[in-house]
């Protein structure tokens, strides 16, 4: 039996939400959890400016996906230069991840982005949508992408309205 090698991990500066973060991102993906949490030592807190035993990374598995979050200070800020994006196969998906990323101070953008409460962007996107606008006939999927470009959240029917 092997194990999948995961060459890359996606690493998540935050200036002291590291593991409220995680949390929230594991109750919304299934096959998720928090695998390790390491704390600041005596002298490592002492050269980074923080407080011995308070949590210094997070490792974390969304669906199978190996991340990590560090309380880094405020030193570096998540922007929408790096975005997570979330392939769902459904509207119901699209409005769990939604509705639960833009809780308790997310901020909705278009096009199905958003921000979550921490600052990281995420792109809540259909696997439809993708089919729509890559596939051969041209005017459905410049109809499908005018009608993304209307939205906040995606709204599959609307879409599929507009690409029909």
């Amino acid at each position: 039996m092997t194990t999948r090698f995961q060459r890359i991990t996606p690493f998540l500066w935050f200036d002291d939400q590291a593991e409220q973060a995680a949390k929230l991102y594991v109750s919304l993906f299934e096959n998720s959890r928090i695998t390790h949490v390491a704390r600041y030592t005596k002298e490592v807190a002492q050269a980074a400016g923080r407080k011995e035993g308070d949590v210094m990374t997070v490792a974390f598995e969304l669906d199978g996906q190996a991340f990590t979050a560090i309380n880094g200070g405020p030193v570096f800020k998540l922007s929408e230069a790096f975005s997570l994006v979330v392939h769902c196969r459904s509207q119901q998906e699209i409005d769990h991840f939604w509705n639960g990323l833009t809780a308790d101070g997310g901020a909705e953008s278009q096009c199905g982005w958003l921000k979550d409460r921490y600052g990281l962007s995420w792109q809540i996107v259909p696997e439809e949508l993708i089919q729509l606008i890559t596939g051969p006939e041209q005017d459905k999927a410049a109809r499908a992408m005018g009608a993304v470009m209307q939205m906040q959240k995606i709204d599959l029917a609307q879409i599929r309205k507009a690409a029909a």
